[in-house]
């Protein structure tokens, strides 16, 4: 099938490519076949965010979003913003990056949803379901499209009964907007050495729940952050608990990929975060409703690779467009959305045989978006200082400076190699769960509707199969069990002959596994569409 322009991924940022493409092709009265897929069983699926979402770039993208129904329901009313020990909170005065009025508190997977309604009346073909697993290039190199993958292909590799090839899609241009870590990304990465420039990419875990509260302890609008307990001060990371509507509230913990301890597990921190006093009484006696996990960039401007390539772009997380301080990423994505749009509809409109639109990275350095995240670039590189000296450190640069200081703090090592051996830390003893605060990885996963093809090859490919045991596990402890949050890898068998099982049905698409494995053994390729969690309101 033969389209003016092929999206990958139906979150913010492709969503917000297909809606500007139509707007600029409807305003200069042509004709542009967009098509989107989207390995989702449905728009907004796989979408995971706190989220507090800053309107700027879609009010940009959708002027009348209010009056067309967008679900933006609960404004954000109040900040806070709490340093933590075990058993006390200390309220600091909230950074002006999180600073929220004029925002709101949303679930960005119904915001998807409701973009991916106004594409398709615009005209766009969004086909859910559908993951695509190959770039497919022309004679020259450049990229002409991608594959979706074959179905019913059975364990053991062979077609099953139930088998459907899958379909080449071509296109002039393709947007890549896979979100965090893509699976096809890597590859472009590689071929076309987009990183070559800049720093390596830095990654957190976000780990989230929707809970529904007593009305007595629910206050719509309020947004809490803190960081501190339980987190080392060495280690990256922090919270939300952000207050919906209809007694909802979502809490979850993010932890900087790039910490050292393999005996840490990011699940269980935020497991045992819930209990403090401060954090407990909100949710006390109230019910859980979903879970979900999922890796975000946090490299910054200086992490960011180059943005285009022969017959294609990155938009969004993919590429790593996230204010980091800010805690945001859903407005820099859809803004990203917006100006590779107008770049490939500019490219498509000329007689030139040119296949990159060069004019996308120009469009970004002249944006409002370039502006935001140049001027909080050092914030994040800073912590590998700890937390008190990136603290005095972030004020600085923030109100001294105003995010102009004459230098770039730089990243200089990737996340998988900041692992030290086990013998060279402390363990930690995490609490056990109790079933009505704190629960297990497995109880999590089935409220995420999370659901695979059993009778499909492991979507987490080994490339060698004796790296899990003989590296991992002798000199780290097996840190797989631990980062990831679904309960995919488990050692198992008698201690003098342990093996790595991984349960692939239980993955929740999070990456952490391809971004924290130590000796990047292990490559997360995209499952059978349609496959993964079915995140409701997250």
């Amino acid at each position: 099938m033969e389209y003016d322009v092929v999206i990958v991924g139906g979150g913010p940022s492709g969503l917000a490519s297909a809606i500007r493409l139509k707007q600029l092709a409807a305003d200069a009265g042509r004709e542009l076949s967009v098509c989107l897929l989207e390995k989702g069983s449905e728009i907004g699926a796989h979408i995971l965010s706190g989220a507090v979402f800053e309107p700027k770039a879609l009010t940009e993208l959708i002027p009348d979003w209010k009056a067309k129904g967008a679900p933006l329901n609960t404004e954000a009313t109040d900040d806070h913003f709490l340093f933590l020990t075990e058993t006390e909170s200390i309220e600091l005065p909230t950074p002006p990056q999180m600073k929220n009025h004029g925002n709101y508190i949303i679930s960005l997977g119904n915001l998807c949803r409701w973009l991916g309604q106004q594409a398709e009346a615009l005209g766009v073909e969004i086909y859910p379901g559908f993951a695509a697993a190959e770039v497919l290039y022309d004679e020259s190199g450049a990229v002409k499209g991608v594959a979706t993958g074959d179905m019913g292909i059975g364990k053991d590799g062979q077609k099953t009964a139930a088998w459907q090839p899958g379909m080449e899609l071509w296109a002039k241009q393709t947007i890549f907007a896979e979100g965090c870590r893509g699976s096809l990304t890597k590859t472009l990465f590689e071929r076309f050495d987009l990183q070559k420039d800049a720093d390596p990419q830095t990654y957190g875990i976000g780990i989230k729940e929707l809970w529904e509260v007593p009305a007595e302890q629910h206050s719509a609008g309020s947004v809490t952050h803190t960081i501190g307990w339980p987190m080392d001060t060495a280690t990256y990371g922090g919270s939300f608990l952000y207050h919906l509507e209809n007694n909802q509230v979502v809490v979850g913990f993010v932890v900087g990929l790039d910490y050292q301890n393999p005996w840490l597990s990011p699940f269980e921190e935020f497991q045992r975060f819930k209990t403090h006093p401060a954090i407990r009484k909100t949710l006390e006696g109230g019910r859980r409703i979903s879970y979900g996990a999922r890796a975000l960039n946090e490299g910054g401007i200086q992490s960011l690779p180059k943005l285009t390539f022969p017959g294609g772009l990155l938009v969004g997380d993919t590429a790593g467009f996230l204010n980091v301080p800010k805690i945001k990423g859903s407005h820099a994505a859809i803004k990203s959305g917006m100006l590779a749009a107008e770049s490939v509809f500019e490219l498509l409109s000329t007689d030139s045989t040119a296949r990159e639109a060069t004019s996308y990275p120009d469009r970004f350095k002249k944006s409002w978006l370039y502006d935001e995240l140049w001027r909080v670039r050092n914030i994040r590189p800073s912590f590998r200082w700890g937390l008190w000296p990136a603290i005095v450190y972030g004020a600085l640069d923030t109100y001294l400076f105003r995010g102009r200081a004459p230098w770039t703090l730089r990243h200089k090592h990737a996340d998988h190699e900041t692992l030290k051996e086990a013998a060279m830390c402390y363990q930690i003893d995490y609490p056990k769960p109790d079933g009505e605060l704190t629960f297990d990885r497995l109880s999590s996963v089935f409220i995420s509707n999370t659901n695979h093809s059993e009778d499909q090859p492991a979507h987490l490919k080994l490339k060698d199969k004796s790296v899990p045991v003989e590296i991992n596990l002798k000199r780290y402890a097996g840190p797989e069990a631990r980062y990831c949050p679904a309960g995919v890898y488990e050692f198992v068998g008698e201690p003098d002959a342990p093996r790595l099982q991984i349960n692939a049905q239980n993955c929740v698409h999070c990456k952490t596994c391809d971004i924290k494995d130590p000796m990047q053994n292990i490559n997360w390729v995209t499952p059978e569409g349609g496959g993964g969690p079915n995140y409701p309101n997250m």
